[in-house]
């Protein structure tokens, strides 16, 4: 009887609307690439007029500078950094190739994690949430609204919104690992055909070389 790890009962080759996870680690890979793109567009036509993306301390509530040229080169670099794992990630599902997919796994990771953070912090500080609703600017839509709505009942609202959001992020994470789990799978069976194949020929080669010199005894 075959043993069957107990993990590999969560693999699997589809993910969400019946798409294979080649297919949707590809869409992902696309679409977090126009996502970083739009973002490092914003960025440099901030960086290139200053001007018409400043604004005020007042209308920020504070008094700090919304990004100065150091934290805005620091974005730029980032920005291109996941184009290039997005792209990379994209390549490597649709060439087949398992080594091009663990940078993207190793961000989604990451950013689960920072969530996970996220999501603990609120849990352990509750009143963080109402100081940091207060440093937020006069204007800033709804804040009356929020600032006036019950702090565990605003508590475990973005509790269960931050949930959701770590579900989500889980299950593609789930479906680039098993189109990691997918792609080096089929690899190993190729090889592993190759291999056989090559030692079937060379069975047969050394088969007829050997039954000619048989037949004079």
């Amino acid at each position: 009887m075959k043993m069957v790890a107990p993990w590999t009962r969560f693999y699997s080759n589809s993910c969400c609307l019946c798409c294979h996870v080649r297919t949707g680690t590809i869409l992902l890979g696309v679409w977090y690439l126009i996502l970083n793109a739009v973002v490092l567009l914003i960025l440099l036509s901030a960086l290139a007029d200053p001007d018409h993306y400043h604004f005020s301390s007042s209308e920020l509530g504070g008094d700090f500078e919304f990004m100065d040229d150091a934290n805005m080169c620091i974005a730029i670099a980032i920005s291109v950094l996941m184009i290039l794992i997005c792209a990379m990630a994209t390549y490597g599902a649709y060439k087949q190739r398992a080594a091009w997919i663990i940078p993207f796994f190793c961000y989604q990771i990451f950013d689960f994690a920072l969530n996970t953070l996220v999501a603990v912090t609120v849990l352990v500080y509750p009143n963080s949430i109402q100081e940091y609703i207060r440093q937020l600017p006069p204007d800033f839509p709804y804040k009356d609204d929020i600032m006036s709505v019950n702090p565990t009942c605003l508590v475990l609202i973005i509790l269960l919104f931050i949930s959701i959001i770590l579900a989500f992020k889980g299950y593609l994470i789930s479906c680039v690992w098993n189109c990691y789990r997918y792609i080096n799978g089929r690899n190993s069976s190729d090889v592993l055909v190759y291999v056989t194949s090559n030692d079937t020929t060379r069975r047969e080669r050394s088969d007829n070389f050997i039954l000619p010199s048989s037949s004079y005894l």
